[in-house]
């Protein structure tokens, strides 16, 4: 099969201005919902990119854990790759793709660390193989196998046994949303694309782009 000849028509819905929300994180909240109940494939997945002191972009994808009007929250190791490259560079994107509903979600803005309270309440609301999961991973760093993980995994439990603290190298981040983009599969390659940009009276400018 030859993949250039592989194509879609997306038909399912349509992304109006009239029948959007004026706030971008509504219009993310009503989105998100329909993918969780429409039982999409991990609705809460989402590619985060970053870029490093070398200005070479990297993705991968993570969970979100929580967002609201302070924005986008994920949580992860600060040692990792991505870690080290919000420390030199704070700003990231994000991209939700619900393929079931013909819908992208992109997501622009600064990152911050969530407050350590934040971060201790989720880490402690984690199951216990998680939690030790933590300790055992060192994020991004080369192993010399599988083994490494097991016997970390091992050692730590034996160490924490029930109780494993948050490690101080794990916790959240939040993405402040500065700009979002909503896009809507449409028939004949015509979709629907809306920029929400943040102003600085604290507005959004709602806009329609060119698919």
């Amino acid at each position: 099969m030859n993949i250039a000849d592989l194509r879609k028509s997306y038909e399912k819905a349509e992304l109006s201005e009239s029948a959007s929300h004026a706030d971008p994180l509504k219009q993310f909240d009503q989105w998100l919902n329909e993918a969780i109940s429409g039982e999409v494939p991990e609705p809460n997945a989402m590619t985060l990119a970053t870029v490093g002191a070398d200005l070479r972009p990297t993705t991968r994808v993570v969970l979100i854990k929580g967002y609201d009007e302070r924005g986008i929250v994920w949580y992860t190791n600060y040692n990792s790759q991505k870690g080290r490259q919000l420390a030199g560079n704070p700003y990231a994107a994000l991209q939700f793709h619900w393929v079931e509903l013909e819908r992208v979600v992109r997501i622009e803005g600064v990152v911050e660390k969530v407050s350590d309270e934040e971060s201790d309440e989720y880490f402690h609301s984690r199951p216990l193989d998680s939690r030790i999961g933590a300790w055992a991973s060192p994020q991004s760093e080369v192993i010399e196998n599988r083994t490494v993980l097991v016997t970390n995994a091992a050692k730590y439990g034996a160490q924490f046994m029930l109780r494993p603290p948050r490690p101080p190298h794990w916790g959240g981040y939040r993405l402040k949303p500065d700009n979002w983009q909503f896009w809507q599969g449409r028939k004949s390659r015509l979709h629907d694309r809306l920029r929400y940009s943040l102003q600085a009276d604290g507005q959004w400018l709602r806009e329609r782009l060119a698919p």
